[in-house]
């Protein structure tokens, strides 16, 4: 089942990390955007894989065992009788820790949009003003090639959406713009 307030209400109940929130409603944003490039029959639920993908951040000690992320995820969702196998296998395969590849469309499309709101959000945070319409698509490429910027973000899954016929300026481009119509819940 398909349901994004009830997927929002689970959302609060599990995650109270305000950073996880933010970066929940950034995942899904860009998820959204790119279901309508990719595949606009899809958009809510992959909305919705990218609202509640982290739903596990909170519940499990995934910093000692990151292959933990993503199944208790899925567990709930299960739980709740919220999303479909499709949605629980791209949440799964978002985390390479589970040995889930990513190899379907929605699966590639969640694995590279995860890392790309965070790095976004880093690049936002370095300028002044502190906000997404100061953020130009040419400094996200330009610090793709910083290996140190943002050492965390998994470059690799970002630059994967090319595997998708997507090339990365404008991968970054439909992020960022995803990303700027939530700015004011993303306080960027």
């Amino acid at each position: 089942m398909l349901d994004r307030e009830k997927g929002e209400k689970l959302l609060h109940q599990h995650v109270i990390t305000p950073h996880i929130l933010k970066h929940s409603y950034a995942v899904e944003s860009v998820m959204r955007a790119l279901a309508r490039r990719l595949e606009p029959e899809s958009e809510d639920l992959w909305g919705l894989a990218g609202l509640l993908h982290d739903l596990d951040n909170d519940l499990v000690d995934w910093q000692s065992d990151m292959s933990l992320h993503g199944p208790k995820t899925v567990e709930l969702l299960r739980n709740a009788n919220l999303g479909n196998e499709e949605m629980y296998q791209a949440i799964l395969a978002h985390n390479p820790a589970t040995k889930v590849k990513p190899k379907a469309k929605f699966e590639r499309a969640l694995y590279a949009g995860d890392p790309i709101t965070g790095f976004i959000t880093a690049i936002a945070l370095v300028y002044p003003s502190k906000q997404l319409k100061d953020v130009k698509v040419k400094s996200i490429t330009k610090r793709m090639k910083e290996v140190r910027f943002a050492a965390g973000a998994n470059r690799e899954a970002m630059a994967s959406i090319e595997m998708l016929d997507i090339p990365f300026p404008e991968f970054a481009e439909l992020s960022l713009n995803a990303m700027r119509e939530i700015s004011e819940i993303l306080g960027l």
